[in-house]
């Protein structure tokens, strides 16, 4: 299932979004520039690797550095391939715009980070000693899928499915997508496999933008959002 676009309207300018959009591709350009070598030494350095942080014997035996809390931030920005990048960026493009709406810019950015920390805090609960490294910003876009869960349940989502095109209400599409990884997470810890996939940072970063959008909206800028009460919801394609 691949999302098209959605049909909630956007108020604002996006500028925070596109923000993170051009420098997850300034980073990617970057790494383009290294080795293969030198872009897995950069991989392990600036990306999240669970045993460096659960076993400092082993990381300091295996030649990294001292530990910094810099790569809870930096591997939020950080891609394996053009598909790992493009899709990541596809999803935020798609989604966070109206999210960006209703927190604003800088608080968007907040938001985005916190969620970002909250999915590898979980990825780390569930691979405390893996030694491969955790890159890409799809955690913190989980998080702005989380967001969209409860701000426009009643959104319509246009997707492409094998070769057909559907349109799902975006609470359908969004379980859909979160139980899959879900299930992904418990199959590959069920397996004992190693994370090729950090499902578990995707699951985090999902219910940490659920709750944390609570804080982080401002009412007075919840244009389209849900309304019960109003009853005011359903948008027109």
């Amino acid at each position: 299932m691949i999302p098209l676009y959605d049909n909630v309207p956007r108020v604002h300018p996006p500028y925070a979004v596109l923000g993170i959009l051009v420098c997850n591709v300034l980073a990617f350009l970057y790494e383009l520039q290294l080795s293969p070598q030198d872009q897995m030494f950069f991989f392990h350095l600036f990306g999240v690797v669970p045993a460096r942080f659960s076993h400092p014997g082993w990381a300091f035996m295996a030649g990294y550095p001292d530990a910094t809390v810099w790569p809870f931030l930096t591997y939020m920005f950080l891609h394996a391939d053009w598909l790992h990048l493009i899709l990541n960026m596809w999803m935020l493009w798609i989604f966070a715009d109206n999210i960006e709406d209703v927190t604003g810019h800088w608080r968007f950015l907040g938001f985005y980070i916190c969620c970002g920390l909250a999915a590898v805090l979980l990825h780390l609960l569930f691979n405390p000693t893996s030694p491969l490294p955790i890159i890409g910003a799809s955690g913190a876009v989980a998080g702005t899928l989380g967001a969209y869960m409860v701000l426009y349940p009643h959104g319509r989502v246009t997707t492409l499915v094998l070769i057909f095109i559907f349109q799902f209400r975006a609470a359908l599409f969004l379980s859909v997508w979160f139980g899959v990884q879900i299930l992904s997470g418990i199959q590959e810890t069920s397996q004992d496999m190693v994370a090729g996939v950090a499902w578990w940072a995707h699951v985090g970063g999902f219910l940490a933008g659920m709750v944390l959008i609570r804080f982080f909206r401002r009412k007075d800028r919840c244009y389209y959002c849900y309304n019960s009460e109003r009853k005011y919801y359903d948008l027109l394609d």
